[in-house]
């Protein structure tokens, strides 16, 4: 039992939280193309983001995993994107200090959904069943890549103007 639920029903919860998070990511990324805050959305995405992190510290871990890792580095990531919006008002280099640490927390997320399509899904995990073989890790590659070209992308076009804060 995790917070009064079965260890299955737990694990759905943390996948819904973590798809909304997903797709709010990806929504407030378009807005970053587009110099737009988007303040609801961007809220959304940064609390399920913390959610997806915090959710997955509750799961029966015995000692220390790589998605352990995952997730102290991505709650550290989110704390700085939160620091640079919500107090440094994307200030200066604060503005792309924020679109970096928001891209890598999505990122972050999409890494998570890779690995764990490769172990849940049967015809992924038949590809690569120890998330080691060339398509596992092209398909890793693929991902870093895109968020690397969308977090330049961001950087460059994110211009919002201080009233919209």
């Amino acid at each position: 039992m995790i917070l009064g639920m079965s260890v299955g029903a737990f694990t759905i919860l943390h996948v819904i939280i973590t798809l909304v998070a997903i797709g709010s990511g990806l929504i407030v990324v378009g807005g970053m193309f587009a110099s737009n805050t988007l303040p609801v959305t961007t809220a959304l995405f940064l609390f399920t983001t913390a959610l997806t992190s915090l959710t997955g510290f509750l799961f029966p871990i015995h000692g220390f995993t790589p998605a352990l890792g995952v997730g102290f580095v991505a709650c550290v990531i989110l704390a700085v994107a939160l620091f640079a919006l919500y107090k440094e008002h994307l200030v200066g280099a604060w503005r792309w200090i924020y679109v970096i640490t928001a891209v890598v927390s999505l990122y972050l997320n999409v890494f998570v959904l890779v690995v764990q399509s490769f172990v849940k899904v049967s015809a992924l995990n038949a590809l690569a069943p120890m998330q080691t073989e060339p398509p596992f890790a092209v398909t890793q590659a693929a991902v870093l890549a895109i968020f690397i070209l969308i977090a330049l992308i961001a950087v460059i076009k994110f211009r919002p103007l201080q009233a919209q804060m």
